[in-house]
C-alpha cells in the first residue's frame, strides 16, 4: 500500500502542485521574518503574499510599497520569477546543469508544467525559456530604469531597481508594484506604459508562441494551429478590451473623464492589456462603470496564452469552445481550424477546463457571499481576479476577513496550477475501457 501511494505521489501531475506548495510554505517562511517587516509580521498577510507571489497573481492584503521591507521585496520578487519560470521546471534546469544531463523523471514533470508535446523538446525549451525571461525582464528593466532616472528625479540605481522590479512583474504578470496607487501615477507616461504592457503580452502569449513567432516570423503560413488561434485570438481579445474601456470610461469622471486625450488612450491601453493577467491598476477599478467591470470580468476568465504567464482558461480554450459551437450551429460534424481537424478529445479538454472553470468561481463567489454579506459583483470580480491569476481588485480583498481570504488564496491556487492539473492530481488513478457500451442520445436543449 506505502509503495504504490509513493509510486502515485511520484506522477508529475501530483509533484507540480506539491512543488508550489512547498514554495509558498518556503516563501511563507521569509516573509515571516523580522527582516521582512518594519514591525510584527502577522501570519495571515505573510501566507496570503507567498501564494500571490507564487501564483503570479498580484492580489494583496497589505499595501506592498509599504508593509515589506526592500528585503521583503526581494522575496516577493523571487517568489514570481520561481512562480512565472515554473517550479518543475526550475528543478530540471538545475539538474541540466549540475548533472549535465536530465533524467527521465524530471523530464516527465518540466513536461507537465510546460506544457510540451514530446519528451526531446523539454531540455531545449527550458534553456530557451530562461534566456528569453532574462532577457526581456532585463532589457524593458534598463529602459524603465532610464525613464524614472531622467523623467522621475530617482538616483541611478534606486532607478534601475524600480526599473527591473517592474519589468520583471510585468513579464511574469504577477502585479505587484513598489507605489501605492500600483501604475496610476504614470498613466500620462507612454515611455512606462507602452514597455509594461508590451512586456505583459509577451510574457501572457505563452513561450511555444513565442519561439514559432521567432523562428517563423517569415513564414505566418507556416504557423501551426495553436499558435494561429493564440496569436489572433490574443489580438481580437485586446482591441475588444481596449475599445470598451475607452467607450465605457471616456466620460466617466472618476477615471478618464478629467484626463488629456493621450492620457485616455495610455489609460486604455492598460485597461485592454492588463485584465488579461497583468493586473497593474492603470485607474481605480473601485470606481469604474458597471459596464467595464462585467468586460473586464470576461477578459481576465479568458486570460491569455497556454505555457506562458498568464492565468484563465486561456485564449485557446475560449476560441477552440467557438469554433466547436459554430461547427455545431452549421450541422458540420468536424471540428476545423485553419484546415486542420480538431480532436474530440481535445475538444473534451477544453470543455472540462472551461466548465470546471466556472464551477470553481462559482463556488468560491457563493462561499465569499455566505461568509461575509457583500455584494455579488465585487465578489465575483474579485473571485475571477484570483482564479485568472490577474490581481485586479475593486478594493475588496483587503476587506475580507480570515476564511474569504482562503477562499481566494485558494482559487489563486488552482488558477496558477491548472485545473486539469489539480484534477489529474487528486485521482488516484485513469481507466481506459476496452469496450463500448450501446448509444443513446439524450433530448438536448
Amino acid at each position: 500500500m506505502a509503495s504504490s501511494f509513493q509510486r502515485a505521489m511520484l506522477k508529475p501531475v501530483r509533484l507540480v502542485p506539491a512543488a508550489f506548495l512547498a514554495v509558498i510554505l518556503f516563501g511563507t517562511a521569509l516573509l515571516l521574518l523580522p527582516v521582512s517587516h518594519p514591525g510584527d509580521v502577522q501570519v495571515l498577510p505573510a501566507i496570503f503574499t507567498a501564494v500571490s507571489a507564487t501564483t503570479i497573481t498580484g492580489l494583496t492584503t497589505v499595501d506592498t510599497a509599504t508593509y515589506w521591507t526592500p528585503f521583503g521585496k526581494a522575496v516577493i520578487i523571487l517568489l514570481t520569477q520561481m512562480g512565472g519560470y515554473g517550479i518543475m521546471s526550475s528543478a530540471t534546469l538545475l539538474a541540466l546543469i549540475v548533472r549535465g544531463r536530465i533524467q527521465l523523471s524530471d523530464t516527465l514533470v518540466a513536461q507537465t508544467e510546460t506544457q510540451t508535446q514530446t519528451l526531446g523538446e523539454v531540455r531545449r525549451l527550458l534553456v530557451r525559456i530562461g534566456v528569453l525571461m532574462a532577457s526581456i525582464e532585463v532589457a524593458v528593466g534598463v529602459v524603465l530604469g532610464i525613464r524614472f532616472w531622467l523623467a522621475y528625479g530617482m538616483g541611478p540605481f534606486a532607478a534601475l531597481g524600480h526599473g527591473l522590479f517592474y519589468s520583471c512583474m510585468s513579464f511574469t504578470n504577477a502585479g505587484f508594484a513598489l507605489h501605492s496607487d500600483s501604475i496610476m501615477g504614470f498613466v500620462a507616461d507612454p515611455w512606462v506604459i507602452v514597455p509594461m504592457c508590451l512586456t505583459v503580452v509577451i510574457g501572457s502569449l505563452g513561450y511555444p508562441v513565442l519561439f514559432e513567432l521567432w523562428l517563423k516570423r517569415r513564414r505566418p503560413d507556416h504557423w501551426t494551429v495553436h499558435t494561429r488561434i493564440t496569436f489572433y485570438g490574443w489580438m481580437l481579445l485586446l482591441g475588444v478590451g481596449i475599445a470598451t474601456f475607452l467607450w465605457f470610461e471616456w466620460t466617466n469622471p472618476a477615471t478618464l473623464g478629467p484626463m488629456a486625450v493621450t492620457e485616455k488612450i495610455n489609460a486604455s491601453l492598460a485597461g485592454g492589456v492588463m485584465p488579461r493577467s497583468g493586473g497593474f491598476n492603470i485607474v481605480d477599478y473601485a470606481v469604474i462603470r458597471e459596464e467595464t467591470v462585467l468586460v473586464t470580468i470576461i477578459l481576465m476568465f479568458i486570460g491569455g496564452g497556454s505555457a506562458g504567464t498568464s492565468g484563465g482558461i486561456k485564449v485557446t480554450t475560449f476560441i477552440l469552445l467557438s469554433f466547436v459551437i459554430l461547427s455545431e450551429i452549421r450541422g458540420e460534424t468536424d471540428v476545423t481550424i485553419a484546415h486542420r481537424r480538431i480532436s474530440e478529445a481535445t475538444q473534451r479538454q477544453a470543455l472540462v477546463v472551461a466548465l470546471i472553470s466556472v464551477g470553481l468561481v462559482a463556488l468560491g463567489s457563493m462561499v465569499i457571499v455566505s461568509v461575509t454579506d457583500l455584494p455579488l459583483t465585487p465578489v465575483v470580480f474579485e473571485s475571477v481576479s484570483a482564479f485568472g491569476t490577474v490581481g485586479l481588485s475593486l478594493g475588496l480583498t483587503p476587506r475580507l476577513d480570515t476564511s474569504a481570504q482562503v477562499v481566494i488564496m485558494v482559487l489563486m491556487f488552482v488558477g496558477r496550477v491548472g485545473t486539469i492539473t489539480v484534477a489529474s492530481a487528486l485521482a488516484l488513478r485513469s481507466h481506459r475501457r476496452h469496450y463500448h457500451l450501446p448509444e443513446e442520445r439524450p433530448i438536448v436543449g
